[in-house]
């Protein structure tokens, strides 16, 4: 009888262990929620699809909320996911200027945060890590490309269609973009800036911009989008080809048009490779591993001729989900 009492207790401890065991895996467990500025974007999308593919290898849950365009919902969602128990943010901010009260925010709470794809103000310090492309160093090759492309053409003068300039990362494009055009012997003609980044609005941009400055020899797209709507407004206008175009970002679309000779050269930038790496950044900060606070990921000029080799699907890979 002592025997079995002895072999019941031993069980009921090796159960009772098994369920500590249990709680203390679940409590270890973290929850990172990414922030996007709009899930209406394709690129934000992406961005999420690699900060959830991330958190899956990490072992995180993986939460996300939309921001609608508006620093007082970003704000209202910070909020909320505080709340709910979050462990660490990785966002996408709605714009660089919006970011000074979220910080403050979270670092009060001291929740870690890395942003992806758009920096923080300038100034601000606050923050675990900042995933972007490189911005000033991409915006001068695309500068002197396009430059290139105008000139090829028969003229000096291009077109730009811009991200919102507040935005540090469209202030680094364009302050890099400036610089080439003034070595290269360009001039812009004009910057239109975006607001709902859709090709409807960069098909009414670009024909407003090619009526009010018909010698303009190429444009540059600040963002995927304006490439597709330039395209679209030079095929209308049957000048595909006779106008130069490059675009930033990358996506099946632009592409397509790139194998079509449409558009003349893509700089990628990796959507999903930034949500990524944000999420090792803020995961790294929760594991007391080694931040890097700054990582600015290089914008590989791929041209029609490149577009299926190795090195270009390689990074394709990291730009958006197998699926797309």
């Amino acid at each position: 009888m002592k025997k079995k009492l002895n072999g019941w207790l031993a069980m009921a401890a090796s159960v009772a262990l098994a369920a500590l065991s249990s709680v203390a895996h679940a409590e270890e467990k973290k929850t990172v929620a990414y922030l996007a500025p709009s899930l209406d974007i394709s690129y934000w999308q992406w961005v999420g699809f690699g900060v959830k593919q991330k958190a899956q290898e990490l072992g995180m849950d993986y939460v996300e909320f939309t921001s609608e365009n508006s620093p007082a919902k970003q704000m209202d969602n910070a909020r909320t996911a505080v709340t709910k128990g979050v462990d660490a943010i990785v966002i996408g901010p709605v714009s660089s200027t919006s970011t000074p009260p979220l910080l403050a925010y979270l670092k009060s709470q001291n929740i870690p945060i890395a942003f992806a794809g758009i920096g923080p103000q300038p100034g601000q310090t606050d923050y675990t890590s900042s995933v972007t492309a490189n911005n000033y160093e991409t915006g001068k090759a695309q500068g002197s490309f396009v430059c290139a492309l105008a000139k090829e053409r028969g003229g000096n003068k291009v077109g730009m269609l811009s991200l919102p300039q507040d935005r540090e990362n469209a202030q680094k494009y364009l302050k890099g973009a400036k610089e080439a055009f003034a070595a290269d012997g360009c001039e812009l003609a004009q910057m239109l800036e975006t607001r709902g980044l859709t090709v409807n609005e960069a098909v009414t941009q670009a024909n407003d911009m090619l009526t009010a400055h018909p010698d303009i020899k190429a444009i540059y797209g600040m963002y995927d989008e304006a490439g597709t709507g330039a395209a679209k407004v030079l095929e209308t206008r049957g000048l595909t080809g006779k106008i130069g175009i490059t675009v930033a970002d990358g996506s099946p679309t632009t592409i397509a048009l790139l194998k079509a000779n449409a558009i003349q050269g893509i700089f990628f930038q990796e959507a999903v490779g930034q949500g990524i790496d944000g999420t090792q950044q803020v995961f790294n900060a929760l594991t007391n591993a080694k931040v890097e606070k700054d990582l600015a990921l290089v914008m590989p000029l791929v041209t029609a001729d490149k577009i299926d080799t190795p090195e270009a699907k390689a990074v394709i890979a990291r730009v958006f989900p197998p699926s797309n």
